[in-house]
């Protein structure tokens, strides 16, 4: 090689070591660490792994629940489940007073699954409220396709409209703070569901004379939901 070519490779080494300690010393000088508490303390907010707040009782939402905003809710039960007096059983039974009467029995002669008989009791607002957060943590086994409401205040608004439909319960008094549910189906969806249920859709299929393909229901206003089209 000429004395040319020996300086480029001159230069070029040089500068090549001058990037690699410059990277080094930078390397030492802004290593990160992760700090002991992470970002700014927000007054209200728990720090990760503390766990969620605490859910509101369906006792306390019921309060102010919208029964009107709860028949907007129901629509996405109207594929399956009839309200109307006397209306037909489909995929899922007639819910025509419904809080109040015994769970898994009744409403002619609905075949209800072995899961939700023998949870036994009646439906009252707690029970309807932890089916309504997730049918397959309240009874295990259950024929129920329905995923969840994870909006508690779409449950008690949907609570509220069902028992105007032919229940009309009183309301139940707020428990006291930091009461846990005494109830081992309410407590095991306490217990058992974490966050949001994110409001899943009905994934049911409607069979030949379902709610939402039976004529009859197909007219009845008390559905509160347009039909789907047929295919």
């Amino acid at each position: 090689m000429d004395d040319r070519t020996n300086t480029i490779f001159g230069w070029a080494l040089a500068a090549a070591g001058t990037a690699l300690g410059l990277s080094i010393a930078g390397g030492m000088l802004f290593h990160g660490e992760r700090p002991e508490k992470m970002g700014y303390a927000i007054e209200g907010v728990e720090e990760a792994g503390g766990g969620g707040a605490a859910e509101v009782p369906i006792a306390s939402l019921l309060a102010s629940a919208d029964p009107a905003k709860g028949a907007e809710v129901f629509k996405k039960c109207a594929a399956c489940h009839t309200i109307n007096q006397g209306g037909a059983n489909g995929i899922g039974p007639n819910l025509y007073h419904t809080l109040g009467e015994p769970i898994g029995q009744g409403k002619g002669g609905f075949a209800f699954s072995d899961a939700l008989k023998s949870v036994g009791g009646t439906w009252d607002f707690e029970k309807m409220n932890a089916w309504l957060t997730s049918p397959r943590k309240f009874a295990n086994g259950t024929k129920m396709t329905f995923a969840g409401l994870g909006n508690p205040e779409d449950r008690a608004n949907l609570i509220a409209y069902l028992n105007q439909q032919g229940s009309n319960l009183p309301l139940p008094a707020a428990p006291a703070p930091g009461a846990a549910p005494t109830d081992p189906a309410v407590a095991n969806v306490t217990e058992a569901t974490k966050g949001d249920t994110a409001d899943i859709a009905n994934t049911g299929t409607p069979a030949s004379g379902a709610p939402s393909i039976d004529p009859a229901a197909k007219d009845d206003k008390a559905l509160g939901a347009v039909p789907p089209a047929k295919p």
